[in-house]
């Protein structure tokens, strides 16, 4: 099994070349990511001033519900006002940079985090409104559905309740085929919790072209291109040790899911095009051998080439 990374890996490898070796050239880099991302990576002032941008359609959803907080915890002294056509800039001075190997690698890492921190805000605000609704002696506060509309037709929504949190995604296949490889995959993350080594696991629910009860207040209409997966998680995923861990792997799970796939298909290709050659072959090893004969004209005379 494939687990893709949860950071950005081209912005990793740009810190990495700025902050540890002595490339300082000037930059203009527009690099696309996972769920319609764009960054843009510059140096418009000086080549030792680095702008990191990003834009993202749901970034106005993450505001309500916490995104901006985060972005004050994690990068306090980095924020900056956004660029044109960008909902977030971190100015990072690489003069200023400590030089100590393990502040500079947490440097590099929060920075290529920067999406998924972005996206972690509801799923912090979910946690906590638990927590909350769990304890009588604190004041209830009223769990709403949380969505984040991350894609075009597909969306993340998550909601609170007194013993668990849930977290619902769309998913939409377009493709015939990605239909049928979904279901598949699909249907395994609910079958695998059955075994006894996996009973700690979140329960995972599957559905496709209803939506579920969790949705009924949206009046979202029934697609046949839709599915609908649900993760339940209980206190014991998100507990304070494990929290930041399961955020990331919750989140890479449409990604996730595409990847494998996109492989699956490609695996597939390249099975059927080594049975084509080996049916090939087979067919060239029975073509009968044509014995040269003597060759005759119209008018029945033969003749031999010399």
């Amino acid at each position: 099994m494939i687990l893709l990374d949860y950071h950005n890996v081209i912005i990793k490898d740009c810190l990495e070349t700025r902050l540890k070796g002595t490339k300082k050239d000037a930059l203009d880099m527009t690099i696309v990511d996972f769920d319609g991302v764009t960054y843009h990576l510059a140096t418009p002032d000086s080549r030792n001033i680095l702008h990191i941008s990003l834009r993202w359609q749901c970034y106005k959803e993450l505001v309500q519900y916490g995104a901006q907080e985060v972005l004050q915890r994690e990068y306090p002294e980095y924020l900056t006002s956004p660029e044109p056509d960008y909902d977030v800039t971190l100015a990072i001075d690489l003069d200023t940079v400590p030089q100590d190997e393990e502040t500079r690698e947490a440097l590099i890492r929060k920075v290529s985090l920067l999406k998924r921190n972005l996206l972690a805000a509801p799923f912090e605000r979910a946690f906590a409104e638990q927590e909350q609704l769990e304890d009588e002696s604190k004041p209830n506060p009223t769990a709403e559905l949380m969505a984040v509309h991350y894609r075009e037709e597909e969306a993340i929504y998550i909601k609170a309740s007194a013993d668990r949190v849930t977290v619902l995604f769309t998913t939409k296949f377009k493709d015939e085929t990605d239909k049928v490889f979904g279901k598949v995959f699909l249907q395994e993350f609910v079958d695998a919790r059955r075994r006894p080594a996996l009973q700690n696991a979140p329960q995972v629910l599957y559905t496709a072209r209803e939506p579920p009860l969790e949705l009924r207040a949206l009046n979202l209409q029934p697609d046949e291109d839709m599915s609908y997966v649900t993760f339940v998680l209980f206190p014991r995923h998100f507990n304070r040790e494990v929290r930041e861990e399961t955020i990331s792997r919750v989140q890479i799970f449409r990604d996730y899911l595409h990847y494998h796939i996109k492989c699956s298909k490609a695996y597939m290709h390249t099975r059927m095009r080594a049975r084509v050659t080996d049916f090939l072959r087979v067919l060239n090893r029975a073509k009968p051998e044509i014995a040269a004969g003597d060759r005759r004209t119209a008018s029945g005379r033969t003749f031999r080439r010399s």
